[in-house]
């Protein structure tokens, strides 16, 4: 009597908890819902978590881009100023040859260009030609010489450059069509893929100018007037 009544409470008891009768498979199906919850979720949090981090690299990356180009701006402006004050103020343009103001205008120019890029180049390029500044004007000598200078992909195209000093430049990939080099020093001077060609009658005028050890490798000589062209020293690379 007590046996049955055991098991009938027994059997009442795993009805109320809902166990009675549940196989492996009922467990799996009673289970799989909410882990499959917890998976989504999990994947859900962590989705969120990579767009987020993205969005956060992003605007830091955009951050660091505006503080360089601000950068650049800052030593342009400053470049300008100065060169603004040097040539009202100490007369850089009538200075003496070997003078400390042109030492010192040569130092600040050579140090600019390498640190801006190359639409800066193009401006200070374009501000230090207008200012009579890198060629020869009524035969005198150049007030600021270049040679070394890091001017690669730069535009110069259809400029003056007469008597420049460009001796051991970086030029590679410029943009030099229709430019006037006459007496120019481009010895060992990087002009590999550099664009001399003419959209005139003649590509870049290089008559007279000193080409020895220069890089042609590349370049786009089409049309430009090579004639006269001093090659004495080591021989050009590149040039056919």
């Amino acid at each position: 009597m007590n046996t049955a009544r055991e098991h009938s409470e027994q059997q009442m008891k795993q009805s109320r908890w809902g166990f009675r009768g549940m196989t492996v498979r009922d467990w799996l199906q009673l289970l799989i819902v909410p882990l499959a919850l917890v998976v989504i979720s999990f994947l859900f949090t962590t989705q969120q978590d990579q767009r987020q981090q993205h969005i956060e690299n992003q605007r830091a990356e955009a951050e660091r881009e505006l503080a360089v180009q601000r950068a650049q701006d800052e030593a342009l402006q400053a470049y300008l100023d100065q060169m603004s004050t040097l040539m009202l103020e100490k007369d850089l343009r009538n200075s003496e040859e070997d003078s400390e103001v042109r030492t010192l205008t040569q130092a600040r120019t050579l140090t600019v260009i390498r640190r801006v890029d190359t639409s800066r180049k193009d401006e200070i390029m374009q501000f230090l030609l207008k200012a009579d500044l890198v060629h020869r004007v009524d035969g005198s000598a150049p007030v600021i010489e270049l040679g070394g200078a890091d001017l690669s992909d730069t535009s110069l195209s259809g400029t003056d450059l007469e008597g420049v000093n460009l001796s051991d430049a970086n030029l590679s990939r410029a943009h030099l069509s229709d430019v006037y080099l006459l007496n120019a020093r481009l010895d060992f001077t990087n002009l590999s893929y550099a664009e001399l060609s003419g959209a005139g009658l003649i590509g870049a005028y290089l008559l007279n100018s000193k080409l020895g050890g220069t890089d042609l490798s590349g370049a786009n000589l089409s049309d430009a007037y090579l004639y006269g062209a001093d090659l004495s020293g080591p021989p050009c690379t590149g040039l056919t």
